[in-house]
Parts: C-alpha cells; sequence; structure tokens
C-alpha cells in the first residue's frame, strides 16, 4: 500500500467531525476571556503601584522610556501576575531574521543561596529589561564571527507582555529587540520601531501646519492572513510539504477554483471548529480577530483583526501564526502560510491596511466629504505617493522572497511591478489640483435604487476597488497586497515608514522655504503639493495591472520590473538606498549589507532545499511508481499480443512510449539539476549564486515538474504514491 492510500485510509478511519468535537453549547462571549493572558493597562492597574502605573501609559502611549525604578516595579508586578495565573519561566520574546520569533525560557524559581533553605520565585528589573541569547547562531549576515557569539534581547516595553499557554504550562512572554555586542540590529523589530518613531517625528512636524496641538502620529495597521489548512495525515505523506512549505509536484485537479464557488462560501465543520479554537486563543493573547471566510482558492481560508497602533499589530500577527499552528495541531489538521503551496491556484498573501492616526484620533488619509478642498488630506495623501513614486524599488525589496515570486501577478496577486491605485475619483482630484489647485470635484455617489421591495438603496462609495494593484488606496488607508502569506510584515512596514519620512521630511523643508520667501502657510502648501503631485502622478494606475500593456507602459515611466528576488534586492546596494536609510538611522551600511546578504542567503537556501527535496521525491516516489505502473503495461500488452488482440497491444505500446519518453526527460532534466545546482554554489559572489539559481536552477525545477505532472495523469491511480490536489484541496 502507497503511503498516499495509508493516509486516506487514516482518514476514512477518525470519527465523525460531530464525535470528535462536540458542540460546546453556546459560546463564552469573547468580551468574557478577551487579552486575559495580557498585562494590559487594566491589568497593571491592579498589579503596579499609580507612579509605576503611569510612567509605563506613557511609554507605551508616547514612547517615553521606563526608568530603573519603575521597571523594578514593573518586574514584580509582572512576577505576581504571571505566577498568579500558573506561569513557571519568562522569556523574551524576539524576531530574528530568520523571519520568525525565537523565545529562550527561563525559570521564575531561584534556587536558595544558604544550604538546607527553600528557593523562591524571583523576577528582577534587570531579567525585564536585558537577556542575553547567542547571536552566532542566528543570521547576521556577516556582522558577527563565528567565535562573537554574545547578544542581547532588551524588553519593548510598548507591546504588551502576554501569557503564552502550551500542554506543559505557561510562559511569560516578553516582546524584545534583539541586537549584537556592537548594538546592531539583528531582528525585524528594532528598524521597525526606529522607521515607526522617524514617521511620527516627521509627521507631527507636517500636522502643525494644520493643528498644532498634535503631539504623536502613530502609523496603523490592520493585516489580513491568508492560509491553507490540510489534514495533517495528507500533509505527512507529502515531504515537499514537510520540507519546504509547498508541492513541487502535482498535477492539477480537475476541479480547481474555476467554478469560482468556494470564495465566502459556507465554512466546512471541522474547519470551522479549528476556526472557532483558534480565535479563542487568539483573543486571550489580546489579538482582536474579527472576521474570517472562505478565501478563493479551496482549502484557502482567510482571518482579520481590528486596526492596531503598528508594532503591537506586527507582533500579533506573528503571534497568531504560531497559535493557529499549535491549535491546528490539536485539529489533526496544517497550516500552510507559504505564499503559493500549490500550482494553479489563489497564492496566499498578508494584506497591509497602512494608515496614519495623530494622538487626537484623527485619520490623517480619511478624505471627508470633499477631497479637492481637504488640504490636510491631499497634504498626507500626496506625500504617500511621493514617497512610493521615489522610493518604489524599495518597497519591492522588502517583499522580494522565493515564496513571493510564486505568486506576486497570478491568481489575484498583484504583479511585481510597484504602482498606486487612487480610483478614478481621485485620480481626477490629483488632476485638478495640479491644474488649479484646491478644487471641489463631486464625486458619483448618489444612492443607487435596486427596483427591489423592502431593499434599501445601494450607498455608492467614491471608487471602485483595484485587486490586481499593488498598493491601492481604499477609503482612508493605503492596502499593500504584496505582502506574502509566511512573511513578517515588518520589513515592508519599516521601508513604506522610512520612504514616507523622508518624502515628510523634504516636503517640510520645501514648504519652509516658501514661507520663508515669503508665501502664507496655505500658499506654501498649495504650491508645493501641486508639484509633488504632478510628480506623484507617474505611480498611478488604475488599470489592470495584469496586462500586457500594462508592463510596458511601466517600462515606459521608468518603473522597476524586477521579476526574480535577486533583481529586486539590487537596489540595496545602490548609494541611494543605503543613504535613505543610513539618514534616518534605520540601517547603518553595514546592517543594511548584511541584510542583502541574509536575502540572498535565504533566497539561494530555499531553492538550494527545493532542488534536494525534488531529487527525493523523484528517487523515492516518482520513479518507483512509473517504473511499477510500465512493467504492470508492458505486461499486459504482452497478453495482448498471445491472445491476437494486436491493436489493443499497439495501443499499450504507445501510451508506454510516451510515458517512457516523459520519464527518460525527467531523468535527464534531473541530472542537468544536479550539474546547475552544484556550479552556481561554486560562483563567485552571493549575488551571482542567486542570480543562477534563479535563471537556471528554479526553471530547470518547473520543467522536472511539468513531465512529473503529466506522468502523475498517465500512472494508474492506486500506484501513485504522493496525495493528489483533488485529496489535498477537498478532503476536509
Amino acid at each position: 500500500m502507497t503511503i498516499r492510500y495509508s493516509a486516506l485510509d487514516a482518514i476514512e478511519a477518525v470519527l465523525p467531525v460531530a464525535d470528535r468535537f462536540p458542540t460546546l453549547g453556546p459560546l463564552p462571549k469573547a468580551s468574557d476571556h478577551f487579552g486575559e493572558n495580557v498585562f494590559h493597562l487594566t491589568a497593571m492597574r491592579d498589579y503596579l503601584s499609580e507612579s509605576a502605573y503611569l510612567e509605563m501609559q506613557a511609554a507605551i502611549q508616547h514612547g517615553q522610556t521606563v526608568s530603573g525604578q519603575t521597571a523594578e516595579a514593573v518586574a514584580e508586578g509582572l512576577l505576581k501576575w504571571a505566577t498568579d495565573r500558573g506561569a513557571t519561566h519568562f522569556t523574551h520574546w524576539f524576531q530574528p531574521l530568520t523571519g520568525g520569533v525565537a523565545e529562550k525560557h527561563d525559570s521564575f524559581y531561584k534556587p536558595a543561596i544558604v544550604p538546607g533553605e527553600l528557593g523562591i520565585e524571583a523576577f528582577s528589573a534587570a531579567e525585564l529589561l536585558q537577556r542575553e541569547p547567542d547571536a552566532s547562531s542566528f543570521p547576521h549576515g556577516g556582522m558577527r564571527g563565528t567565535e562573537a557569539a554574545r547578544g542581547y534581547t532588551l524588553w519593548d516595553p510598548s507591546s504588551p507582555a502576554f501569557l503564552l499557554e502550551t500542554r506543559n504550562g505557561r510562559t511569560l512572554h516578553l516582546p524584545a529587540v534583539f541586537v549584537s555586542y556592537t548594538g546592531e540590529a539583528l531582528d525585524h523589530k528594532a528598524p521597525l520601531l526606529r522607521s515607526i518613531e522617524r514617521l511620527n517625528v516627521a509627521a507631527t512636524a507636517v500636522c502643525h501646519y494644520f493643528d498644532p496641538e498634535v503631539r504623536r502620529v502613530a502609523a496603523t495597521l490592520g493585516w489580513e492572513q491568508e492560509y491553507f489548512v490540510v489534514d495533517k495525515k495528507l500533509y505527512n505523506a507529502r515531504p515537499d510539504l514537510v520540507l519546504t512549505g509547498r508541492t513541487l509536484l502535482g498535477a492539477p485537479s480537475p476541479r480547481g477554483q474555476q467554478f469560482e464557488d468556494h470564495y465566502f462560501a459556507a465554512i466546512p465543520e471541522r474547519i470551522q471548529h479549528f476556526m472557532v479554537d483558534f480565535e479563542r486563543e487568539a483573543g486571550r493573547v489580546g489579538i482582536p480577530i474579527t472576521t474570517r471566510h472562505n478565501e478563493v482558492a479551496p482549502g484557502q481560508y482567510e482571518c482579520a483583526p481590528m486596526f492596531e497602533e503598528l508594532n503591537p499589530a506586527v507582533d500579533h500577527n506573528l503571534l497568531l501564526m504560531d497559535v493557529m499552528q499549535r491549535v491546528a495541531d490539536r485539529h489533526d489538521l496544517r497550516v500552510l502560510f507559504h505564499e503559493k503551496p500549490f500550482a494553479g491556484v489563489n497564492g496566499s498573501g498578508k494584506h497591509n491596511n497602512w494608515s496614519l492616526a495623530t494622538n487626537k484620533g484623527k485619520n490623517l488619509l480619511s478624505p471627508g466629504k470633499d477631497p479637492g478642498t481637504n488640504l490636510q488630506f491631499l497634504t498626507f495623501f500626496v506625500n504617500v505617493l511621493q514617497a512610493l513614486n521615489r522610493h518604489e524599488a524599495v518597497l519591492r525589496a522588502a517583499i522580494a522572497t522565493a515564496g513571493n515570486e510564486h505568486r506576486l501577478g497570478a491568481n489575484e496577486a498583484p504583479p511585481a511591478i510597484i504602482s498606486a491605485f487612487t480610483g478614478s475619483h481621485l485620480e481626477e482630484v490629483l488632476h485638478r489640483f495640479v491644474q488649479h489647485g484646491p478644487t471641489s470635484v463631486a464625486a458619483a455617489t448618489d444612492d443607487r435604487e435596486l427596483g427591489i421591495r423592502g431593499i434599501a438603496p445601494l450607498a455608492l462609495d467614491a471608487t471602485d476597488r483595484n485587486r490586481t494593484s499593488p498598493f491601492p488606496f481604499t477609503g482612508n488607508k493605503f492596502e499593500f497586497r504584496a505582502v506574502g502569506g509566511g512573511a513578517s510584515c515588518s520589513p515592508a512596514m519599516t521601508a513604506l515608514n522610512v520612504m514616507v519620512a523622508d518624502q515628510l521630511v523634504a516636503f517640510k523643508v520645501a514648504v519652509d522655504g516658501r514661507v520663508e520667501r515669503g508665501a502664507t502657510i496655505e500658499e506654501a502648501l498649495v504650491a508645493e503639493l501641486r508639484v509633488q503631485a504632478a510628480d506623484a502622478l507617474r505611480i498611478v494606475f488604475n488599470g489592470d495591472n495584469y496586462s500586457a500593456d500594462w508592463y510596458a507602459e511601466a517600462g515606459r515611466r521608468g518603473l522597476s520590473r524586477h521579476a526574480t528576488t535577486p533583481q529586486a534586492l539590487a537596489p540595496l546596494a545602490t548609494a541611494e538606498v543605503r543613504d535613505l536609510y543610513a539618514r534616518h538611522g534605520i540601517f547603518s551600511a553595514r546592517e543594511l549589507d548584511a541584510r542583502l546578504h541574509i536575502q540572498l542567503e535565504t533566497y539561494i537556501k530555499v531553492l538550494d532545499l527545493e532542488a534536494r527535496t525534488l531529487d527525493q521525491l523523484l528517487d523515492s516516489h516518482v520513479y518507483p511508481a512509473v517504473n511499477a505502473y510500465l512493467d504492470g503495461q508492458q505486461a499486459q500488452a504482452l497478453r495482448f499480443a498471445d491472445l491476437g488482440m494486436t491493436d489493443a497491444a499497439d495501443h499499450v505500446k504507445a501510451r508506454l512510449g510516451h510515458v517512457f519518453g516523459l520519464l527518460r526527460e525527467t531523468q535527464e532534466l534531473e541530472h542537468r539539476l544536479h550539474l546547475e545546482t552544484e556550479a552556481a554554489h561554486h560562483l563567485p559572489t552571493p549575488a551571482a549564486v542567486a542570480d543562477a539559481f534563479a535563471e537556471t536552477v528554479k526553471p530547470l525545477g518547473e520543467e522536472i515538474r511539468r513531465r512529473v505532472d503529466q506522468l502523475e495523469l498517465l500512472v494508474e491511480d492506486g500506484q501513485w504514491h504522493l496525495p493528489k490536489y483533488r485529496e489535498l484541496l477537498f478532503l476536509r
């Protein structure tokens, strides 16, 4: 029996969903348990003194540094809060350059120094503020020698501490940054926090043209997480899914997403049990999940939270991915976050809905009723577009990964060319503003009667949505749709923050210069915005981003058209990009070089792993199945010939010839894959190696796949070892 049929039999033997996950009756309200495992401000009131509470409130809301005295009080309060809830250990929870999270657990228990006495639970300010994990074993891009192991994690008080439960206990998690002994950032959180502060300073200064009482501007984020769910037994029977996160082989199922019947359809009961479970767990650690639904592809789903400030929002997304995997295991499921786990159907993205809000609750990207005369909205709207126009290659580099290469430009994912969608109404506003200054432009948004008795009139938005655009404006925010489903939001949001901050700084310098030359503030704002808007229109495209015409048009506009990860990463080595990050204190040249090196190295490792996994799949699964099929068919042809059934024998022989030809082609391509992979590793620079993998090794893998997928359709079903797409995508 093949491993595939063993998995299918095991699924059949499982109890029905209703028996394995009995109905629990009415579920408790989310508000009854939301945040119960979070050391939020409400919990702090119960466990901190008033002075410590107020200082923590200022640290969270205004970025103020926590004093040593308050840190000691917070450590004492955290210990009491955590141990009251059964926690035995604590950890600094950080985001190394692997793209995931890391944690090293330490016990609260401290043995007695005096022999014969009992130990106690203790937690000091020193332990809260700083820990020391080994830095040499994490990606560092050459910033550390193998022998230079010391690294530090430092507590981030602006993102709340939380308890994470497993079957074996509870651990206090303290969000932290991760830096080297020399103070260089070895993680994604440190540069993100730097970019948040630079954006705050730049945006607040510009806000003062309109409201001098604004004290802070926060970037906000609402992410949308797409993912696939497969049965764990089928997953375990696919070595490529286990090792690489995606299927390297697999013929399309006759039924895929062509009927468009999975999107927003009723959620399968087994999956909904899983969703209810992980949403409850997410709520307990303060992740405000509000939506769930079927996505476009069979087996694909999406969840999304309420908007939060950017830093905790990023933390919550990474935490949710961990929670989902833990909960899926309880349900004998596996969650796939890879950008393209299945060929030919929708890939998974992580749409980043980004906006700016003041400390007074004002959304700076809210157009109001008349955006053509709303000078504050136009100031931030135009400057975001101009930031994208000036630095689109920087944002493209931030989402360049091996997984995203498979996704971008297909099945509702945006293309690899960065552009912005404004909608026809706001595009007309921009053109009128460039020509005439502030001008009212009426939007065709009257309610539309549908002619159905009892149904209210349709309230139209100012413009339609564009699902092919990587950076559409969607009413009061920009939605960066090109971030990959398995990626951290941090790199893209760091890039976007610094781009916008840089543009706002330049804008303010230009406006102040006009004021110094005699213009009023309003005159200076309008004049400078007209210049910036005229330039920014280059990045605006409201049409079909999938069309060949747009690819050609983008080239004429001078926009980057980087199809591969190595091409997209190349701008990080330019003086212009290095200067952008350096002048805002986000990355030193050394830190940026390290990240470029790590991203290239990761790309090479991913494609090398895929090539080696493909090699094992061929030898262990494909060739044995094909050879067994050939043996059986050859015996069948001989039996037909012995019986005088010449036509039948000739038909089987022709089929044998076709299968054998595909097998020989596959074996020849596999041999070439070995040679090209080995040759690539001997090239002189990481960039050259990455280019070789992108241009030669990866296409060979795709050629092999095309042959094997044909073989899968020809080989007798019972002889094929690997679970097929119809099973992976449709069996629940």
